[in-house]
């Protein structure tokens, strides 16, 4: 039931996620192509970029909680066991500062095609949240 739960979602999407599909839609990203409320196995990620096997995610105020937390680190082990890369955002990252949200993602998926050596790497760590002030 994964894909009926994914249809409701895109229906029902936050106001961030909104705005961020505005600004990853249609290829936008340097030619990357992305999918909202994506089914991947048991989870339905908010974005997902099949090329950079990258999975968006954007949290809210109840992603702060402790449980939630938990939840959220057994999702991202799942999905990157898996072969996915997970990045979350706050939703106030994305209408503070939209221009930075974008370029971090583009970077990201620029990276998973062709990773720099470790010494050169500066974006936030797997499964992390950005740090973006």
């Amino acid at each position: 039931m994964p894909n009926l739960r994914a249809r409701e979602l895109r229906w029902n999407m936050t106001d961030g996620e909104r705005k961020l599909w505005f600004l990853l839609r249609r290829k936008q990203l340097g030619g990357f192509r992305f999918r909202r409320q994506a089914a991947i196995g048991p989870y339905i990620a908010d974005f997902f970029c099949p090329k950079a096997r990258l999975i968006v995610e954007l949290d809210g105020e109840p992603h702060s909680h402790e449980a939630r937390i938990r939840r959220d680190g057994i999702r991202t082990r799942w999905l990157e066991a898996h072969g996915c890369r997970v990045v979350r955002f706050w939703n106030i990252d994305v209408f503070k500062r939209p221009d930075e949200v974008v370029d971090v993602i583009a970077r990201i998926c620029a990276e998973q095609l062709c990773p720099p050596s470790a010494a050169t790497r500066h974006l936030p760590p797997r499964g992390g949240k950005t740090d973006m002030g």
